[in-house]
């Protein structure tokens, strides 16, 4: 995943608000890190960790002593920085940067940027700008629903009920998250946020009845703009042919984006509850999470009746 200093520059979300004094040219630039840069010693010529596929930040304490120095020996510094192929210069608190430092910029082609933030603030909006904005992520075409606080991601074949288990689902209380396409982003170090699209955000679609929204229909408290996914719940098609999970004692996963969420495969046919076996289901992951797990329980016990069997009458 990467950002374009473009990008930076457009942002209306968090409030960064940067505007370019030069080194339009290198507005492409990309950045893969979320981590910043106070160049510091860099400004004197010592580059020696220098990260320049970093954002370089300058505050009033770079400024300051840029302003200060004579200008021959800033611009002899400031050319050797700008030989690196920095991503971008950004100045905190308006300042007006020393002009040997436009220059050079605007000649290498690095983008010159000013907020009128504080460097303490800035930081903390751009870090968590880069954050959000560098997370891998993917889309996934299914539901995400929160049951009893577990984010369930319901996946199957295109109608097999996925919406119609969702909407059994909000109609006893629990929250829609996402229908249809899933924005999925991974949160580090290993949790997997699930999301709707802003166009289809709060709408299922319903075969017969075509789309609804749910936030009209039943409220605020039936939606959620997004919810960690803790368990997969794949609907399949009945088959009669087919070995399905008696015990619960294996737990299969399936990884989204190197992360493995507990995988449960609910096959469908007339006359099952599936809205009930989902809430079992989220009932049964609370659980395990406390250190209760019913069908090992089950099994121990059920192993530890045979072991200690009464011997029946045996004939020599």
């Amino acid at each position: 995943m990467s950002l374009s200093i473009k990008d930076l520059l457009e942002d209306k979300a968090y409030g960064l608000d940067l505007q370019l004094l030069g080194g339009d040219v290198g507005l492409s630039n990309r950045l893969y890190s979320s981590r910043i840069q106070k160049p510091g010693l860099a400004l004197t010529g010592y580059t020696e960790h220098l990260h320049p596929d970093r954002v370089q930040v300058l505050g009033n304490t770079e400024i300051s002593y840029l302003s200060q120095i004579p200008e021959e020996v800033g611009s002899r510094h400031i050319e050797k920085l700008c030989s690196y192929p920095i991503a971008c210069f950004i100045v905190t608190k308006g300042l007006d940067p020393p002009e040997f430092l436009k220059r050079s910029a605007e000649a290498a082609g690095i983008p010159l940027l000013v907020t009128h933030h504080q460097s303490s603030t800035f930081i903390s909006l751009i870090t968590k700008f880069l954050e959000e904005s560098l997370l891998p992520s993917t889309h996934i075409h299914g539901v995400l629903v929160d049951v009893l606080g577990v984010g369930v991601l319901l996946l199957g074949k295109s109608g097999i009920g996925k919406s119609e288990c969702a909407l059994d689902l909000v109609i006893r209380g629990h929250r829609l998250v996402a229908d249809d396409v899933i924005h999925i982003k991974k949160k580090m170090p290993a949790a997997l946020v699930g999301q709707a699209g802003e166009t289809i955000q709060y709408h299922m679609e319903i075969r017969g009845l075509g789309i609804i929204n749910i936030k009209d229909l039943y409220g605020v408290s039936s939606i959620r703009e997004k919810k960690i996914i803790d368990m997969v719940l794949e609907l399949m098609e009945w088959d009669a042919n087919q070995e399905y999970e008696r015990l619960g004692i294996d737990e299969p996963m399936k990884t989204i984006l190197g992360v493995d969420l507990p995988h449960v495969k609910i096959p469908v046919r007339p006359g099952r509850n599936l809205t009930s076996i989902i809430e079992v289901a989220a009932r049964n992951f609370l659980l395990k999470g406390m250190g209760y797990h019913s069908a090992r329980e089950f099994h121990e016990k059920l192993l530890a009746r045979l072991e200690f069997r009464p011997l029946g009458n045996e004939v020599e």
